[in-house]
């Protein structure tokens, strides 16, 4: 029997055992329930130490400057959107699939151009405007 798997694209599927959840309160308005029962989901996943990512995937998801990532490489998403478990919990898997596609696609590589030679030409009298401008500021007789 194979393991559970959170599926990310045709090719890239996340072991269950690799996700770690962990229910707590949530915070804010909802009445009696909120102090009842634990409905948000804080998520884990080691982006670092994955084995399921591709080596490529994973130093463009480590090079990302996301809050949600900590120093050890572990992704922390709070859900705590829905008044129910399962909601949030579901949404929390919805947000790391998200993140993981994001860092699918592989960013395009800058091709450096030189400037046009009449780009160059109409900075340099562009220049030469404003220093004329500015002499003429300077050599003004005011009296």
């Amino acid at each position: 029997m194979t393991t559970p798997q959170l599926i990310v694209d045709a090719t890239l599927a996340i072991p269950e055992t690799e996700i770690v959840e962990r229910f707590v309160r949530a915070s804010g308005a909802g009445g009696q329930n909120v102090n009842k029962v634990s409905s948000a989901v804080e998520l884990r996943f080691d982006v670092a130490g994955s084995p399921s990512l591709p080596d490529a995937l994973r130093a463009r998801l480590l090079a990302r400057r996301d809050r949600r990532l900590t120093d050890a490489g572990v992704l922390v998403i709070d859900a705590q959107r829905f008044r129910t478990q399962e909601r949030n919990r579901a949404d929390a898997r919805e947000r790391l699939v998200a993140f993981i596609r994001a860092g699918l696609a592989v960013p395009k590589a800058r091709v450096a151009t030189k400037p046009t030679y009449g780009s160059r030409l109409r900075r340099l009298d562009e220049k030469k405007g404003r220093a004329q401008i500015k002499r003429g500021r300077s050599q003004r007789n005011w009296e």
